[in-house]
Parts: C-alpha cells; sequence; structure tokens
C-alpha cells in the first residue's frame, strides 16, 4: 500500500492536535462539567494560567510519553508486521522505570497500568498481563489503552485494518473487552483519516472492527442518533452522563464514559478545532486524555490547517514535548523530532527508505511552521519558521531582532522544571563536552554571529558559554562548527545562538551536533557535599536504581535491593566509544559498567559476578552471556573496568587486562548510553569516563 503525499505532514498535523489536546486539558484533569463551567467557564483556550495553582503549559505527561514510546516496540524489533503483544509487553519493561516513569503509579488492583506492569515483571506475558480473566473487568475496562492508541493508527495511514489490528495488540499489553474495542474505533478513524475527511464515514468504517453487541458499538450509535436529533451538545452530554456515566462502570476512569465524549466533540465539533476543543474539554472527566486523542484525530484529518483559525494553539507549545522514560536521550524532543521517528516506522512498514532532512540535523525546520523548542531571548526579538534561505532544504526558521538577538532551545531540563509536579521528569543531556556543534546561517545583512551553550553552575544556575564569532553578509550562506568545551561534569541546558548589527533578519537553516563525546562523569567541583541537598548534575543521570544516596563522600553509592538497578546516562547517537570506570563492590550478586544502553532492558555490560566470576553480558529480552571467566575478586576492593565499543565489535578489560574480544553477530545493539549497573548489591566508585576510542 503506498503512503499520502502529505504523509508526513498529516502525521505533524496529528502529533501536534495530540500535544496541544493534552496541554490544553491537563490543568483541570478530572474535573467535572459542572466545575469547569462554574470556576473556568466553557474551555475555547489554554487555562494553565488561570489555575489557583502555579501550572506549566508544556508538562511531562503519561498520554504522550505512553503514546510516543510504546509505540518504538516497532522499531526496536524491526518494524516487522509480525510484531507480537509480547513484544510491546517486553518494550514497557525497557522504558518503563517502576513508580517512576510514563504510568499513573496508583498501585496493584487500582491502577490498571501498574497492575499490568506489575504482571510483566513477574513474568506474565501480553495479552495475558491485561486480560479479564487476570486482573477483572472492570480494571481491564479503563481507559489507558486509547490514551496511548494514536501512533499505532499514524504507522497505518489509508490502512484501518492494520490500525485496528496493532491497536488490539499494544491495547492488550494491559486491558481488555470494550477497552480494546474502544482503542479499535479510535485507531481505524484516525487511520482512515489520512484519506477520508468524512466524520460519519471514519465512524462507520470503525465500527466493522468491534462486535455490534459491544457497549462502545451501541453508544456510537446512542449519540450519532442524539447528534442527529439535538443540535445543542450540552444536552448531548447530558444523555452520555445519564445513561454512560462513571458510576454505571466503576473504577477510576472508564473507557466507556471517556470515549463517548471524545465521540460527543467529534460529532458537535463539526470539523472545527475550536469547537471540538471546547466540548471535549467543557465536558470533563478525563479532560487531557479525551482532548489528545480528539485532537490527533483533527490534526490528521485535516493537516496543519486544522490549527489556522484564528487562535494561536502552536505559537505557546512551540512544538515542545518531554517523553521521560528510561532511555533518557528522548525526554528532551519535539513534535518534529518524534514525527520522524513516526513516519520512518510507518514508511518501513511498506519498504520505503527513511527520510532524514537536512542530512539528518536534529533541527531542521522542514515542517511547515515548525519551530522546534526554539525561543527568542528578547523581547524584541522575534521567531517565525521561514519558506527559503536555506541550502539543504525549503525552510528554516528566521530571527528578525533590533541590534541584537538571540534564541536557544532546551538540551536538558531547564531550571523552572527541575521540579515539575505530576509525571516524574527524568532525562539524560541530548549534547555533550567534546561533540561538536554545527550550523547554517544566512542573512539579509551584515550581521554577526556565534553559537553558545548555557551550562548549569554550582548554584544550578545557567551560565552562558560562546563559540567562536562569524560574520555573515547579505544572502551568503555560512556553515560554522564548533567543539563543545569541557563542561567539568556540568549537564548542557540549552544550545543556541546570538547575533549583533544592524536590524534585519538572521536564518538558521540548520543546526545538529556529532561525534562521540569526551567527559569526566562526576560530581563537579563545589556541588553537593555531604549533608547538602543534591544539584543538577545527578538529575543527568536517568535513576533506575533502588537507592541513591546523597549522603557519602564518594558520588555514587548506589544500592539495589533486588533484581537488577541501573543509573544511566547518554544517548543512541553514541556509538563507538570507550567506558572506564573504577567500582568497588561491597556486597552485591554482581555489578559493573553498561555501554550502548538503551534503557532497563537493552545494553551491553561487563560485571564482576558473584562466585569469582567476570562477564560480558548482553541484555536483550534476557540475558546473554557474550563472556566469562574466572577472576577472583574481593568486597571492598577497587577494580577499574573499561569497554570499548566498535561497531558489532566489543573489548571488555578489568585492571588494564584484556578479558574479552567478542563480535556480536545477532542483532547488536549499535548506539546508547553508559551506565552503572548492580544486581542485589551495593557498590561506590568517583566517576565514569566516556571518550571517542583511543587505541
Amino acid at each position: 500500500m503506498s503512503l499520502p503525499n502529505d504523509y508526513a505532514e498529516r502525521v505533524y498535523a496529528g502529533v501536534l492536535g495530540k500535544i496541544i489536546g493534552v496541554y490544553l486539558g491537563r490543568p483541570f484533569e478530572g474535573w467535572s462539567y459542572e466545575r469547569i463551567l462554574e470556576e473556568l467557564g466553557e474551555i475555547d483556550y489554554y487555562v494553565n494560567d488561570r489555575i489557583p495553582w502555579d501550572h506549566p503549559l508544556v508538562v511531562t505527561d503519561d498520554d504522550i510519553t505512553g503514546t510516543f514510546t510504546f509505540l518504538r516496540a516497532l522499531a526496536d524489533y524491526g518494524n516487522s508486521l509480525d510484531l507480537s503483544p509480547a513484544q510491546i509487553g517486553q518494550t514497557w519493561l525497557n522504558y518503563i522505570i517502576e513508580e517512576r516513569t510514563i504510568l499513573w503509579w496508583g498501585g496493584f488492583g487500582n491502577s490498571t497500568e501498574h497492575t499490568a506492569f506489575i504482571r510483566l515483571k513477574n513474568g506474565s506475558k501480553a495479552p495475558e498481563s491485561g486480560s479479564v480473566e487476570m486482573n477483572g473487568a472492570i480494571i481491564a475496562e479503563q481507559i489507558g489503552a486509547q490514551i496511548f492508541i494514536d501512533g499505532w493508527a499514524m504507522v497505518a495511514p489509508g490502512n484501518p485494518d492494520l490500525a485496528a489490528d496493532l491497536a488490539k495488540r499494544a491495547a492488550s499489553v494491559s486491558h481488555d473487552g470494550e477497552a480494546i474495542y474502544a482503542s479499535q474505533v479510535l485507531a481505524a478513524m484516525e487511520a482512515q483519516a489520512f484519506v477520508e475527511p468524512d466524520i460519519n464515514k471514519l465512524l462507520d468504517v470503525s465500527l466493522s472492527f468491534i462486535p455490534k453487541d459491544s457497549v462502545i458499538y451501541k453508544m456510537i450509535s446512542d449519540i450519532r442518533g442524539w447528534h442527529a436529533a439535538e443540535p445543542d451538545w450540552h444536552k448531548g452530554r447530558e444523555k452520555i452522563a445519564s445513561l454512560y456515566n462513571y458510576e454505571n462502570y466503576g473504577g477510576n476512569c472508564h473507557m466507556v464514559p471517556n470515549h463517548g465524549l471524545i465521540i460527543l466533540g467529534l460529532l458537535y465539533g463539526d470539523s472545527d478545532f475550536n469547537k471540538s476543543m471546547l466540548v471535549v474539554n467543557t465536558a470533563g472527566w478525563d479532560t487531557d486524555c479525551n482532548s489528545g486523542n480528539l485532537g490527533c484525530l483533527l490534526g490528521i484529518k485535516d493537516g496543519l490547517a486544522t490549527f489556522d483559525n484564528g487562535k494561536d494553539w502552536r505559537g505557546p507549545v512551540a512544538d515542545r514535548l518531554y517523553m521521560p522514560t528510561a532511555d533518557g536521550d528522548r525526554s528532551i524532543t519535539d513534535a518534529v523530532i518524534e514525527t520522524q521517528h513516526v513516519v520512518n516506522m510507518g514508511r518501513a512498514l511498506v519498504g520505503e527508505e527513511p527520510i532524514a532532512p537536512k542530512n539528518g540535523a536534529r533541527f531542521h525546520f522542514e515542517a511547515s511552521g515548525s519551530v522546534q523548542g526554539f525561543r527568542a531571548g528578547e523581547e524584541s526579538s522575534k521567531l517565525v519558521n521561514a519558506v527559503g534561505h536555506s541550502e539543504k532544504g525549503e525552510r528554516s526558521l528566521a530571527l528578525s531582532f533590533k541590534g541584537e538577538g538571540s534564541a536557544s532551545t532546551p538540551t536538558f531540563i531547564l531550571p523552572d522544571e527541575l521540579n515539575m509536579e505530576g509525571y516524574k521528569f527524568l532525562a539524560s543531556p541530548t549534547l555533550y563536552s567534546g561533540q561538536k556543534v554545527i550550523a547554517g546561517f544566512s542573512a539579509e545583512q551584515a550581521t554577526n554571529v556565534k553559537l553558545f551553550i548555557k551550562v548549569y553552575n554550582k548554584e544550578d544556575k545557567l551560565d552562558l558559554i560562546y563559540g567562536s564569532e562569524v560574520t555573515l553578509t547579505s544572502g551568503v550562506f555560512i556553515e560554522t562548527e564548533w567543539q563543545v568545551p569541557n563542561t567539568h561534569s556540568q549537564p548542557i541546558a540549552e544550545v543556541g545562538f546570538e547575533c549583533k548589527g544592524e536590524s534585519g533578519i538572521v536564518y538558521l537553516d540548520y543546526l545538529t551536533w556529532e561525534g562521540e563525546p569526551n567527559v569526566i562523569l562526576t560530581r563537579p567541583i563545589g556541588a553537593d557535599q555531604p549533608g547538602e541537598p543534591p544539584q543538577v548534575w545527578r538529575q543527568a543521570w536517568v535513576n533506575g536504581m533502588d537507592l541513591w544516596e546523597k549522603w557519602w563522600q564518594e558520588p555514587y553509592r548506589l544500592v539495589q535491593n533486588g533484581g537488577r538497578g541501573l543509573i544511566m546516562q547518554g544517548n543512541r547517537e553514541w556509538k563507538d566509544y570507550e567506558v572506564e570506570t573504577a567500582i568497588t563492590p561491597w556486597l552485591m550478586e554482581a555489578g559493573g559498567v553498561g555501554a550502548r544502553v538503551q534503557g532497563m532492558k537493552r545494553y551491553y555490560s561487563l560485571q564482576l559476578e558473584k562466585g569469582n566470576k567476570v562477564r560480558l553480558v548482553k541484555a536483550l529480552d534476557g540475558d546473554t552471556i557474550l563472556g566469562e571467566k574466572d577472576f577472583n575478586w574481593e568486597i571492598h576492593n577497587s577494580y577499574t573496568l573499561k569497554m570499548q565499543v566498535s561497531g558489532n565489535r566489543i573489548k571488555a578489560w578489568v585492571d588494564g587486562q584484556l578479558q574479552f574480544d567478542v563480535v556480536d553477530e545477532d542483532k547488536p545493539l549499535c548506539g546508547g548510553g553508559v551506565a552503572y549497573v548492580v544486581d542485589l548489591g551495593h557498590i561506590s566508585s568517583q566517576a565514569m569516563i566516556v571518550k571517542p576510542i583511543t587505541e
């Protein structure tokens, strides 16, 4: 099946619709219709600044993180149409850190997703993990199956059969029954919306995938009848609240009532994004979930024109989204980056090559209207996506300024986000010392431009570090490069550019970076000494360990009370590098260092093991021992562990002695960060060195 000509744009609009809907509905999630009308009135725009407590617009949220994280099962398992529910369940175990990321951790038998996660962790496979037989109908039929489902539709444009099938597989990890039917309906509508704009035809197609005697089928039929007879959406909502309410179905957030509100917003919204968002959000219940799903559907259906309706939905968001998982490099991302991941999975499913605009630049601005998280630094400056002024594509980012101006985008958690409430914000920086930043510029007038980074200091404030200045002349394109200097273990929070000259416009064609890091990861000089609060350098590690105490002299005192724990840093752009650290084992089953880490269940590790062993382990759907030797190690002694990963070759040393030199020919892990790894025990360490291969 061929892809629509505007596939990438429709996916981008769907991603925007999803995140805009979530950000719109999140501040009053769980409120009743009556409370919303009384305290906020009808919801016609963002209200985060009208809530009694401080509520940022762009937040971490399970709807967004789960949607784009669980979909990665496709890429992780080779973009195969044979992807199984069990493999999607394994993806949960890899990217979720228990009690910290993605899910509502409401407890076993209370939170559906938490219940399913515990089932998976204890050895159940999907779809058993989410089944009615195992968890009961009320738990199995809550809303989570639907809120995570949009991506499975966006990889199947114009193919509702495939979308409904993928949705069923993905939903069954944690849900069953009516929850799966609702997920199939939504996924089928979204897939068909790539080629069919008529709402009633979308509903007809979607209903063909579920049983006619299901509650979801009957409810949709009822709502369609009410809509035909009654033009007032408030009265339509009253009928849903009367017949399909929470009290009739049980649990904390049942699928049936909330799916009803999505259908209500879809029908009464008349394909108008403003009106649809007003209806689905004012109606109450699980507002961010319902609004996000409906926003995605409308974005896919009508493309970027969805948001050209008199309100600036896109500007305040600026493409930003956060996706905290055990693979921390994807935590700081944006709508364009996630669109490209989705599009390339969809292309792979039909045998097409991946796209990589502007030679794979991280920030390329090729999506119409995109700014990819960039914000102007001065009130006199303005940023817009511009057609033209690009050497390698069709679009660029235009900064208008008076005398001087600047623009930057996040590469890590920003200061006002460090203690974000709600879903925990875990992330690794995306940019590191030793890497080379590359940017392409042009201007309409003579202008001096220089790149910069903003780096945390020991007071958790941001310091500016500049690269060399280059001079732009009118209409001449210049590519500039800058190797990021040593930031002394402090994370880089932003990257950007500054310009000075006569008032005018500078065009950023692209900005990206390449190469391996050259860093020493440790406690920075002057940072949280024992007894002081922890500082930001610690948050650059994604913590999947039971205990990482801040009170001790050594920067890393790591304790795992059961099973295996990791603290992780870095990203999948790291390909060929070496990592070295000295560890002191105190009491443990195993412990060591990880390389090419892609989450809790995907990495290579060099570990000292109980029983006087040293092992080279590949974690991928279970552990594979790539090498094992006798090695007489003792507690309280220090051992220097070093790994070198180059292509599919892994070399490993202990105390300078080569222990393993292995070629992994079976699905090698091609990139990823670094980690400390501990199995049931306690290790300590002073520092970890990551650098390009020197041998």
